[in-house]
């Protein structure tokens, strides 16, 4: 299982010397985030037969694929967040380095990116996914870091 704890670059330099991603992104953080995402997509599912939850949901669960749902979902996720590390390390910014809004909004841009050829989602959500996320991001990010469980502030 020590593969897991490489770095999804491998460690690659760019052209400027620079590494592609960082050794902060590892193989344990792609996977581990792609089976929380599906296994989040499941969750949904078994709440979506309860009215209240079944309401408020953005998807019909008992007519998509659930599984592909939550493999597109993290999957863009993933992609998001790696885009922008790779962005970062062009800028010269270290892993952690305050980068806003981007490092806000990179998961819903993933999401995006992979959910809106598959699945039809109502463009005011994404709008809203846009204008929310970074302040919740940074409001749990900061409670994060008050209790003593995140880095950073943002």
């Amino acid at each position: 299982m020590d593969f897991l704890g490489k770095p999804v670059d491998f460690g690659t330099k760019f052209i400027d010397h620079q590494p592609i991603l960082g050794s902060h992104k590892t193989w344990r953080g792609v996977i581990i985030s792609m089976i929380l995402g599906i296994i989040t997509a499941f969750i949904q599912k078994w709440l979506y037969q309860f009215d209240g939850p079944k309401s408020i949901s953005i998807f019909d669960y008992q007519s998509i694929n659930v599984l592909a749902l939550g493999f597109l979902l993290s999957a863009g996720v993933v992609f998001g967040d790696l885009i922008f590390a790779f962005i970062k390390r062009r800028l010269m910014l270290k892993p952690g380095a305050m980068f806003i809004p981007f490092d806000q909004i990179n998961y819903v841009i993933g999401g995006w990116l992979f959910l809106t050829p598959f699945f039809k989602i109502d463009r005011m959500i994404w709008v809203i996914l846009f204008v929310l996320t970074p302040f919740l991001h940074l409001l749990t990010n900061r409670t994060g870091y008050l209790l003593g469980i995140h880095r950073n502030k943002w």
